[in-house]
């Protein structure tokens, strides 16, 4: 079946339903409904679509959910056509003009549930460092998704918008199907997510909604703009490294194994914080040696190494300062995270704190700590946890 064929079939099958919804009095009723309560639909839509995610998003790499995301991706892009055609006085068959009297609702609902679930994804990933940038991006579109629709925004914003909703898709996506991340893999997911929205600049510039070489090529510009934009964030580290996330760490006195649980140590908290389950602060007495526990999730067959990194702060210098970066493999699919343990004998007394982060140093999570000095009569009491 022609492409062609193919469209029209679908546009008779939208019709169809619409028409066979027209004849239905809930539809009927909804549709007056949301006339009469127009300012109020906006922030419904927006919060319904946060809302549905925090309630039915699991793991990054379920198939269900990258499902849901995709269908909305394409759910979107749809409707920018639509609307954009539209509000543009563009010609539409009867199906798709009913249909697109939906378009600025369901772009709200979709930016709403699309962007809530990057920002959770992102959060589970981000450390408070530079990393968090991009994090802050997509909380402010998140945030602004309510006015995207308002008619001071040009095509072009909705044109930026999708872009962003797509590549944010294809960064964990890619590495989950790939099984490994990198540049190399960053770079394949912004180049999809380019040609795949200048293919709907291309769609929308076809039907005349640009009217001019220069009016599309601002369209192409905004898609490479942002595109050169993410690449710059990436090679500064201000991207997460979706989709891995820490799960657990801390420092303890000692880390064992004992089948599948790994056993830590750590002493007994004072009475004021009986939630503190490590050694925060670390009460070092001669030949103690101070072990850090990590648990990073990874996806489902996604294969790749992530180190440790200790520094202590130089209290003079104002700096903070190397001691050692120590790796170890990391094999995805286990739900509790995938467990490591590095450990230092030479520690001093003061500030100290090791970055879980990627072979490229992109941060996934950072622990820090204080570590003083034992007293002769200290005689600790020992508590242990066990992670499974």
């Amino acid at each position: 079946m022609s492409a062609v064929a193919w469209t029209t079939r679908l546009t008779e099958w939208v019709g169809s339903v619409l028409q066979w919804l027209e004849h239905r009095p809930r539809y009927r009723w909804t549709r007056r409904f949301l006339h009469r309560h127009e300012q109020a639909v906006p922030p419904s839509l927006f919060f319904g679509g946060v809302a549905w995610d925090a309630l039915t998003l699991q793991r990054i790499d379920a198939l269900l959910d990258n499902f849901i995301l995709g269908i909305y991706l394409v759910l979107f892009g749809g409707f920018v056509v639509l609307g954009t055609l539209d509000r543009n006085n563009r010609p539409l068959v009867t199906p798709l003009q009913k249909l697109s009297t939906w378009a600025p609702g369901a772009i709200q609902f979709l930016a709403g549930g699309l962007f809530s679930a990057y920002v959770i994804y992102y959060t589970r990933s981000a450390s408070f460092t530079t990393a968090s940038l991009f994090l802050l991006v997509l909380v402010a579109l998140l945030v602004a998704n309510e006015v995207i629709w308002s008619r001071l925004w040009s095509t072009y914003v909705l044109i930026g918008v999708y872009f962003l909703a797509v590549f944010c898709y294809f960064t964990f996506f890619m590495p989950t199907v790939l099984g490994t991340m990198g540049l190399g893999v960053f770079l394949t997911s912004g180049f999809v997510s380019a040609g795949l929205v200048i293919g709907l600049v291309l769609y929308l510039d076809r039907h005349g909604v640009f009217g001019g070489t220069a009016s599309f090529l601002g369209g192409v510009g905004v898609v490479l703009s942002l595109l050169g934009l993410v690449v710059l964030f990436y090679v500064n580290h201000w991207i997460p490294p979706v989709p891995l996330a820490l799960r657990d760490g801390g420092v303890y006195h000692d880390v064992t194994r004992t089948g599948d649980a790994f056993v830590l140590h750590y002493e007994e908290p004072p009475w004021p914080r009986p939630w503190m389950q490590q050694d925060d602060p670390f009460r070092l007495a001669p030949g103690d040696t101070v072990h850090c526990f990590t648990a990073v999730f990874a996806p489902t067959d996604l294969q790749t190494k992530i180190y440790h990194h200790w520094q202590y702060y130089d209290t003079k210098r104002k700096v903070w300062v190397d001691t050692d970066r120590i790796g170890y493999q990391v094999v995805g699919g286990r739900r509790n995270g995938y467990r490591g343990v590095t450990f230092k004998r030479h520690v001093h007394p003061g500030t100290w704190r090791v970055t879980v982060e990627t072979a490229d140093r992109r941060p996934i999570g950072r622990i820090r700590f204080d570590v003083v000095s034992a007293d002769s009569t200290h005689d600790p009491d020992y508590a242990t946890r066990h992670y499974r």
